[in-house]
């Protein structure tokens, strides 16, 4: 057993307590980490600048990071480890990758580390957005 209690205003009767909490209560409480989610993982917090357009346009940066973090997982990652995992999760154990950048007058190479543990995910993950 797992009680949970909800102290509101809202007029209700228990039969329908259960309708209440689920749709009402829960989805709350899941916007409130997804904001957390942006703020903590991707640097939504980080408006140091002196300027007011500065601090908007990292604002916007970090929910744009999010909005493709969140396609990421919808699009890419569905079937996979890491379908359910947080934008933190993604980033560290998905995305930051050792890799060199070999250059040259004709193209740009980006050869990444071989040893990645999560190389069958990211594989799956290009060929899921690859046009």
């Amino acid at each position: 057993m797992n009680p949970r209690f909800v102290v509101t205003n809202i007029a209700s009767s228990e039969a329908d307590a259960v309708q209440l909490y689920d749709p009402l209560y829960c989805a709350r409480g899941e916007a409130e980490n997804r904001i957390k989610e942006a703020q903590l993982d991707l640097f939504g917090t980080r408006a140091s600048c002196h300027r007011f357009a500065a601090n908007q346009f990292r604002l916007l940066l970090a929910a744009l990071a999010y909005t493709l973090m969140q396609r990421l997982r919808e699009l890419a990652l569905r079937g996979t480890e890491l379908e359910r995992a947080s934008a933190a999760t993604i980033r560290v154990r998905l995305l930051k990758i050792g890799a060199a950048i070999v250059r040259n007058t004709r193209r740009v190479r980006i050869l990444l580390a071989s040893h990645h543990p999560l190389r069958h995910v990211f594989a799956h993950a290009a060929h899921a957005m690859a046009p």
